[in-house]
């Protein structure tokens, strides 16, 4: 990967992020921490969850191996999650813009969250820091409609690279 396909990775996963969030705005207090039984129980924690994701890869990628993700009660709100979000944003994208073309390709040692060490390339980890999102956002879809609520606009990639070329 280089570069430019790295930025096109976290563009396309923050241009997906705001189409869930905005698919959230309409949502009660009551259905944002509905328990709907899923991996992570509300909406919430799944939306909480995929922000923790990109905090460790993150912290990882500093150097940093965190013992445990955020807690996703730390966002009450929507409001609180879209803040938190923003400045995780903002410090991913100028991580990612101090990158040269080596970087792209350096292997990270971290310890897992169990403890066990890992090492992978940059652009693996950052492939599958998008990859999680994407599950994590399909989840939250399905949670919509079990609820009877629109599940907000496509994040397909395709979508996002459609969306580029008008």
């Amino acid at each position: 990967m280089t570069r430019n396909d790295i930025r096109t990775m976290v563009d396309y996963n923050y241009w997906a992020r705001d189409r869930l969030l905005e698919a959230l705005e309409p949502l009660t207090m009551e259905q944002f921490t509905r328990d709907l039984g899923n991996s992570f129980k509300s909406i919430r924690d799944t939306a909480a969850h995929i922000h923790a994701a990109e905090w460790i890869w993150l912290e990882r990628w500093k150097g940093g191996s965190p013992a445990a993700l955020l807690p996703h009660d730390r966002f009450p709100d929507l409001a609180s999650l879209r803040a938190g979000w923003r400045t995780l944003e903002a410090d991913l994208r100028a991580y990612v813009d101090s990158l040269d073309e080596p970087a792209v390709n350096r292997v990270h040692d971290y310890k897992l969250l169990s403890g066990a060490p890992g090492s992978s390339p940059f652009w693996q980890m950052l492939q599958h820091v998008v990859n999680h999102g994407s599950y994590h956002r399909g989840q939250v879809t399905t949670m919509l409609r079990q609820m009877g609520l629109p599940a907000g606009k496509a994040t397909d990639m395709i979508a996002y690279y459609r969306e580029g070329s008008r």
